[in-house]
């Protein structure tokens, strides 16, 4: 074959690392090594990693590469001071479990992405898009529901716990709206995990309620005060702060 066929038709799979770290985590018992310390993270993880090989190794995979948040703050922050500040501190077993992870998988033959002052979505962005725009076919291994965003023709969610796939037919169905309008869609919705406020009382049907109304979250801004009830009066309380948070849940690297 020549070399532009071989390019057109490779395959890059990014994994959401701190994504699997933390469901491995929770998903499996308190398992231990012989000295006492905790592995369950790390058993849970490299499974979920050879799965995933397995599975897309007959698919042609050429490039792939595990992502990890870094440790300290990222850009957000200085957005926004309350990002995430909800948030309790990772369990000491778990902190515990993340360095020797990182060398199991640099073991494996992963390459091995901690990017400081970023967050491991805007590095799985920023290389899916990259990868895109070149015609490589993107596989991108999560649970995190932000990363919806970036599905188009060549880029799809795979779920290796729930056994989920998604491309941009298939976010449709899931949330109501196409991925070019996740945004506007968490936006409205806010993210009460990574303490990101929306529109108050705002859920997701309501948010698809919106944007299939009005097209665009710019559009709904436009017509605020078309939108009648309680709904209506919080959607303008939130309009001063919803231009920060699509920022939030964006990013400024994808």
């Amino acid at each position: 074959r020549s070399s532009s066929f071989f390019f057109a038709m490779s395959v890059l799979l990014l994994v959401d690392g701190s994504s699997y770290l933390y469901r491995a985590f929770h998903a499996l018992p308190d398992l231990r090594n012989s000295a006492g310390e905790p592995t369950g993270a790390i058993v849970g993880v490299l499974n979920m990693l050879r799965r995933l090989e397995n599975d897309y190794t007959a698919s042609g995979v050429a490039y792939k590469a595990c992502v990890f948040d870094a440790k300290g703050k990222t850009f957000r922050d200085d957005w926004y001071p309350e990002y995430k500040a909800n948030r309790p501190p990772m369990p000491d077993d778990l902190a515990r479990q993340i360095e020797p992870l990182h060398e199991c998988i640099a073991a494996l033959g992963w390459p091995l992405i901690v990017e400081s002052g970023v967050e491991a979505d805007d590095v799985i962005g920023t290389l899916a898009r990259q990868a895109a725009a070149q015609g490589i076919e993107v596989v991108i291994s999560t649970g995190d529901k932000d990363l919806a965003q970036l599905v188009d023709q060549h880029v799809t969610l795979v779920n290796t716990m729930s056994e989920e796939r998604l491309d941009a037919a298939g976010v449709l169905a899931k949330f109501g709206v196409p991925p070019e309008r996740i945004v506007d869609y968490l936006t409205l919705m806010g993210d009460t995990v990574d303490n990101v406020p929306g529109v108050n009382k705002c859920g997701p049907k309501t948010a698809v309620k919106w944007l299939t109304q009005y097209g665009t979250l710019d559009n709904l801004v436009a017509h605020a005060d078309e939108v009648s009830g309680v709904v209506g009066e919080n959607l303008r309380q939130a309009l001063g702060f919803l231009p920060l948070g699509r920022k939030l849940v964006t990013g400024s690297k994808f």
